[in-house]
C-alpha cells in the first residue's frame, strides 16, 4: 500500500503545509483554492468546517461502522477504506467515545499515528454505555473527564471537533458548554459542536460560546433539518454535517430487511427496516436508482451530489468500510445538478416520505428534533 500512502501524503500535506488542517487559518475559499495546487482526479473541493475553521473536502467519513453497530468489522477491509481516504484526500474522519466503547477513537489513534497532521478529527462524548442501555451525561465534570480520555484514545494532544453526542435536559446546557469553551481554552480542543440538538438549544449554546458544527441526520428520507436546522446552521456560521446520508445504505439499495440482518446489526430493530415499512421504502428507492441510471452513477454519488446542492456549509460524513463505495460518496463532490433533476428527486422524496421513524421510540427521547 506505498503507493497509497505516498499519494495521500502528498495531497495531505500540501493542505497542512497552508495550515488549513491544525491551524485553521481565515482563508477563504478562493484564497484557499489559488494556493493549492490543482485538486487531483477523485477528490473533493474544499469548504470550511465552521466560521473560521479549517478548509476540509466537501464529504468526509463517518467512522462508527469501522467498530461496531453494522455486524462485525473486517480489519483488512478497514485499513483499505482508511488508506484509500488518505489516497482522496478525506479529512475529515468522525467518530465518537461510546463507538466501540472507546475502541473507534482506539482505531483511529492507531491509524494516524505519525500522520495526525493530515486529519481534521472529530469526536463526541454524552452517551454513557451500562450494561444494559445508555444513559446522557453533560455535566461539566464529564465532559472535561471524557475529553481527556478521548485525547488519550485518539493518542493526541487536541481534538479537531468536540461534539456533545446528546443534550441532557436536566442540565442547563450553558453549564456544559462553558466547560467545552474551558477546554478550547486549555488547548485541549480547537472547535466544538453539537448533535441532534434542537434550534432554540443551539441558539443558547452559541450565545456562550462559538458552535463550529451541528451533527444531525440528514438525507432524503429525513429531510426534516431543512425547516429550521440548516437556514440556522448558516445564520451563525456553523456547518451542518449530516450523518446518516444514505439512510444507513437504504438509499444506495444495497441492504437487507431486518428479518435478514445479523443479531449485531442494529438497523435490525429500526423501524424503517422492518418488514412492510421497509419493501414500501426499497420501491421508492428503485425509482432513484432508475434517475442514478440515467446520470450513469449510483444512487448513492446521487443522493450525496443532491445533498451537498443544499449549501456551502453542508459536509455529510457518509459512513464506510468498503473503498468502493467511499470512491462512490467522493465522487458526489463534483457531480453536477440540475435545478430539473434537484426538483424531480425532491418530488421522489417529499418530506415525511419515509415509511417507518428513523429511530425506535426509545431512542428518539434522546433525539431534540
Amino acid at each position: 500500500m506505498k503507493h497509497v500512502a505516498d499519494a495521500g501524503r502528498r495531497r495531505l500535506l500540501q493542505l497542512s503545509a497552508l495550515g488549513l488542517l491544525s491551524q485553521g487559518l481565515a482563508l477563504s475559499p478562493a484564497q484557499a483554492a489559488a494556493a493549492l495546487p490543482a485538486t487531483p482526479a477523485g477528490t473533493s473541493p474544499l469548504r470550511r468546517l465552521g466560521a473560521s475553521g479549517p478548509l476540509v473536502p466537501a464529504v468526509g467519513l463517518g467512522c462508527m461502522g469501522m467498530s461496531e453497530f453494522y455486524g462485525a468489522p473486517d480489519a483488512r477491509a478497514v485499513q483499505r477504506t482508511l488508506d484509500a481516504a488518505l489516497e482522496r484526500g478525506v479529512m475529515l474522519l468522525d467518530s465518537a467515545d461510546m463507538y466501540g466503547s472507546g475502541a473507534n477513537e482506539q482505531l483511529l489513534g492507531q491509524y494516524l499515528r505519525g500522520r495526525r497532521s493530515h486529519a481534521v478529527v472529530a469526536t463526541k462524548f454524552g452517551i454513557v454505555r451500562e450494561q444494559k442501555g445508555w444513559h446522557v451525561n453533560n455535566t461539566p465534570a464529564y465532559v472535561k473527564a471524557a475529553c481527556e480520555a478521548s485525547l488519550r484514545r485518539l493518542g493526541t494532544d487536541c481534538i479537531d471537533v468536540y461534539y456533545a453526542h446528546r443534550i441532557d435536559p436536566q442540565h442547563p446546557v450553558e453549564d456544559m458548554i462553558g466547560a467545552m469553551a474551558d477546554l478550547v481554552r486549555a488547548g485541549k480542543v480547537r472547535a466544538i459542536g453539537l448533535s441532534e440538538a434542537a434550534p432554540a438549544t443551539i441558539r443558547r449554546a452559541h450565545a456562550v460560546h462559538p458552535i463550529a458544527a451541528v451533527e444531525t441526520e440528514y438525507s432524503l428520507f429525513s429531510r426534516e433539518p431543512e425547516r429550521e436546522l440548516i437556514p440556522l446552521c448558516a445564520e451563525i456560521g456553523a456547518a451542518f454535517v449530516p450523518y446518516a446520508p444514505l439512510s444507513r445504505g437504504m438509499l444506495g439499495g444495497q441492504v437487507a430487511p431486518a428479518n435478514a440482518l445479523g443479531a449485531d446489526d442494529f438497523r435490525k430493530n429500526l423501524p424503517r427496516f422492518q418488514p412492510g415499512n421497509f419493501q414500501r421504502n426499497q420501491a421508492i428507492v428503485a425509482e432513484f436508482a432508475e434517475m442514478a441510471q440515467r446520470r450513469q452513477c449510483s444512487s448513492a454519488t446521487l443522493a450525496l451530489a443532491w445533498l451537498l446542492g443544499k449549501g456551502q456549509h453542508l459536509i455529510p460524513i457518509p459512513g464506510t468500510r468498503n473503498a468502493a463505495h467511499l470512491a462512490e460518496n467522493m465522487a458526489a463532490a463534483t457531480l453536477q445538478l440540475s435545478g430539473e433533476e434537484r426538483a424531480a428527486i425532491e418530488r421522489l422524496f417529499p418530506v415525511g416520505v419515509a415509511h417507518g421513524k428513523r429511530y425506535t421510540d426509545k431512542e428518539l427521547k434522546t433525539v431534540e428534533l
